[in-house]
């Protein structure tokens, strides 16, 4: 026993020994493990060709919506000029100019659905006999219209591909103002482009762009080829389909709108159901009241707010419900009205041939009518 602790004695001291002269000697060889191990703790977290992405970025958003944000290129066949007709032009002109050049553009949309639904602005592919459309990773498929909703701005187009990426849909209805968002499309065709900013307001009307507005106002630089782009949140969803900017050299000035996400699942439902989207109508002429109409009526002032009608169409719903001019309308089945894009919106929620009240304010007192709404009529298409 003794001679065991006698040489595990002697071995100990030998190595440490010759640790310390090979640490005085040699240290790069005692702390080469060391610094191995310190290297592979420093450089794990950054992962393989830098992925880990820095504090504030939005790439993991960018790379989850990007992929099903296609661009759209669209052409419109030449068609002869109208002047060949006349044989004098002819006699001086010869055949020179016989072909009015084809007419192309250019435009973004974003793939809603595997079965290869895309959802995109009326006024991208209006008039167009020829779409095409170009995927991310460039892929190109021949489109067919679905159906569109000039009253919106909106169309759906169908490709028939495989293995489709699919945006998430987000929710547009619990966005606020001050929201970081992104734009995605393919701006003066350069490419998909990708820009940031913010919610700068919401519910946006009157602009004179649609029928039915109800835009979200962003900072987001949008600019000519974006139109039918995605804008979505910091997870990548969904938020609003980008149709307009306000320009005044026609580049982007920090003012755009998009589409709410809310409205364009209305439209893709109705017209992949019904091949169009059906809306409410109850015949009637509103204005904005203001004190000289309320005057004119013998409003009194208890009517807060609302609609005031103007001129009622005769044997339509809201004449055959008993609404009469000078009625103010405060809300349409619950929902209130403030001014007359909301009430042309809440109303065109209707489903017509159902029932619904009406919240009204005749000379010093509220009431409820209902009323039946009929169909609303579809705009004519331009012709271009």
């Amino acid at each position: 026993m003794r001679k065991s602790w006698l040489f595990f004695s002697q071995t100990v001291t030998v190595l440490l020994a010759a640790y310390f002269v090979v640490a005085t000697l040699q240290p790069q060889w005692v702390n080469r493990r060391a610094l191995s191990n310190a290297v592979a703790v420093i450089e794990a977290p950054v992962g393989p060709a830098g992925s880990a992405a820095p504090a504030g970025s939005f790439a993991a958003a960018a790379k989850a919506a990007s992929a099903a944000v296609v661009s759209i290129n669209t052409s419109k066949a030449a068609a002869r000029n109208p002047n060949m007709n006349d044989p004098w032009f002819r006699f001086f002109f010869g055949d020179q100019g016989g072909q009015i050049e084809p007419q192309v553009g250019l435009g973004s949309g974003v793939i809603v659905s595997p079965n290869g639904y895309i959802l995109t602005n009326n006024h991208v592919v209006e008039g167009a006999d020829d779409i095409e459309v170009i995927l991310n990773d460039t892929r190109r498929a021949k489109a067919k219209v679905i159906g569109t909703d000039p009253e919106t701005d909106l169309a759906i187009l169908k490709i028939e591909l495989d293995k489709l990426p699919v945006i998430v849909l987000g929710s547009s209805d619990t966005a606020q103002v001050g929201d970081p968002v992104l734009a995605i499309g393919n701006p003066f065709g350069v490419g998909q482009t990708v820009t940031s900013g913010i919610v700068s307001a919401l519910g946006r009307n009157q602009l004179g762009i649609n029928t039915f507005e109800n835009f979200i106002q962003t900072d987001a630089a949008i600019n000519p080829g974006n139109s039918g782009g995605a804008l979505v949140d910091t997870q990548g969803r969904l938020l609003g389909i980008n149709t307009a900017i306000y320009s005044r050299s026609g580049g982007s000035m920090g003012i755009g709108f998009a589409i709410p996400v809310s409205t364009g699942k209305q439209v893709l439902e109705s017209i992949v159901k019904d091949g169009q989207v059906t809306r409410g109508w109850i015949g009637v002429e509103p204005q904005q009241l203001s004190p000289e109409l309320a005057e004119t009526f013998g409003i009194k002032p208890g009517a807060a707010g609302g609609v005031v009608i103007t001129g009622v169409l005769q044997n339509g719903p809201a004449a055959q419900a008993g609404i009469v001019p000078g009625d103010v309308i405060l809300e349409v089945n619950g929902k209130a009205v403030g001014t007359v894009s909301e009430l042309l919106t809440a109303v065109a929620a209707l489903k017509p041939g159902l029932s619904a009240p009406l919240a009204v304010w005749r000379k010093d007192k509220k009431t409820d009518i209902a009323v039946v709404p009929g169909t609303r009529q579809r705009p004519q298409q331009r012709r271009q």
